[in-house]
């Protein structure tokens, strides 16, 4: 059985041979371990293999965490999972990024209840690219205002998109997803020059990172090539 720090190697070695094949700059593309139902332990021993950043899709499955492992500070913590209202506040003073900001309401209660000492929190909004009911996100269509109503509160930093396509799709349809994405930040970035760094496209996962890479991802959100399957629920 491969360790967690085999595991991050291995795909880190698919992450930069992703990037060199893409003509894209090396350290282009960041690695986020999504560590949703892991143990602390499993964090922390991909923490001392190298890796900084972690996903978490549970609010209080992660403060638990962020408690247990509070002697290691350089750990980076994203918020990735649906949010509701109650859970802004912890929210906002417990991360460094929340990739799943799909309404305003949301927006303005994190930057509203962030903390002012704290560094501006580093956001990504999601859309619904394959416009799936059963799916998070905003509409293509409702971006343009989100992004300029975004770009104005003050303890926030628009830092780009997130989607998760389905992946279900054919792999050609799973990549025009992916440019799709690519091409609605591009846009935006152009329209609305003064709403942030907009630089940012989460996308891609486990089985499916290169082709995020291959159309312009620079976060790959990876759980399962790096901690194995999740057991199942009884």
């Amino acid at each position: 059985m491969s360790s967690i720090a085999d595991n991050i190697g291995s795909v880190t070695r698919r992450i930069q041979k992703a990037t060199l094949q893409a003509g894209r700059s090396p350290g282009s593309v960041r690695l986020l371990a999504v560590s949703k139902t892991r143990p602390a332990e499993d964090l922390r021993e991909a923490f001392a293999a190298g890796q900084v950043a972690f996903g978490e899709n549970y609010l209080q499955e992660a403060l638990d965490k962020q408690e247990v492992l509070a002697d290691l500070p350089d750990m980076e913590w994203h918020f990735i999972g649906p949010i509701q209202s109650n859970k802004t506040r912890q929210i906002a003073s417990s991360f460094d990024w929340v990739h799943s900001v799909d309404r305003l309401k949301i927006a303005r209660r994190l930057s509203e209840q962030r903390d002012a000492t704290l560094p501006p929190l580093n956001i990504c909004l999601q859309v619904n690219i394959n416009e799936e009911e059963s799916k998070s996100g905003c509409q293509l269509d409702q971006l343009p205002e989100l992004v300029e109503a975004v770009g104005e509160l003050p303890n926030l930093r628009l830092r780009g998109l997130m989607a998760i396509p389905d992946p279900s799709q054919p792999e050609a349809e799973l990549r025009a997803s992916f440019r799709k994405l690519a091409n609605t930040l591009k846009a935006l970035k152009g329209d609305h020059p003064d709403a942030g760094p907009l630089d940012t496209l989460s996308m891609g996962m486990s089985g499916d990172l290169e082709l995020a890479i291959a159309e312009g991802a620079t976060w790959v959100r990876v759980g399962t090539a790096l901690f194995g399957e999740r057991p199942a629920k009884s």
